[in-house]
């Protein structure tokens, strides 16, 4: 497995968040790849995690989910991939005194490559299925706890991600009512739900 830094929409280098990249065996049977190894990933990423919860979502072409986050002291760490399909995957930096603060990662993880997306705590994350079914899975390192939970506007001018919505031909995706209902990040800020 290696590693590669990921850089924000402003063409900087984001200090935490890791593209995973696994060696991947393929012959005439089919392939094969370690998706996981707690050692080599606590070696890559320099820490001691531990992850507590896995989650597994499967949504339709359009859906766009998030973008989700838990405040402290219930902040997550997220390890995630898709096994079936593709998605694009979205963070933002909520870490006030970060160099990006503010700003977003898109990074297409599909089930072809069988990539990985490593989110330490501090970050918002969604993603738009851009296949017409997929399946992502994700670990992380706190439990669930809904009173902890932030939901950032998806399509916050501030922020003005660039969802490929085009390419899979929709205007407007398909979300949940609390997704819709989602905070500006200057709302999130001015509550002091940031890190």
């Amino acid at each position: 497995m290696i590693a590669q830094e990921l850089k924000s929409n402003k063409n900087k280098i984001v200090n935490g968040p890791l593209l995973l990249i696994p060696q991947i065996y393929k012959d005439q049977r089919g392939l094969f790849f370690e998706s996981w190894n707690q050692e080599k990933f606590n070696s890559i990423v320099g820490d001691d995690i531990i992850f507590l919860q896995d989650n597994h979502s499967q949504s339709f072409k359009g859906v766009l989910r998030g973008l989700h986050y838990q405040i402290n002291p219930y902040s997550q760490g997220k390890l995630i991939r898709s096994s079936l399909g593709s998605i694009f995957d979205v963070i933002v930096d909520l870490r006030e005194n970060s160099s990006t603060y503010g700003e977003w990662i898109g990074v297409e993880l599909n089930s072809t490559e069988h990539n990985q997306l490593w989110i330490p705590a501090g970050f918002a994350h969604g993603f738009l299925s851009i296949s017409e079914i997929v399946y992502v899975h994700y670990k992380t390192t706190s439990y669930w706890e809904s009173d902890f939970e932030r939901s950032l506007l998806w399509n916050d001018q501030l922020l003005n991600i660039n969802w490929p919505l085009e390419k899979i031909n929709i205007s407007y995706p398909i979300l949940s009512k609390k997704d819709s209902l989602g905070m500006t990040f200057k709302y999130l800020e001015g509550k002091g739900d940031i890190f």
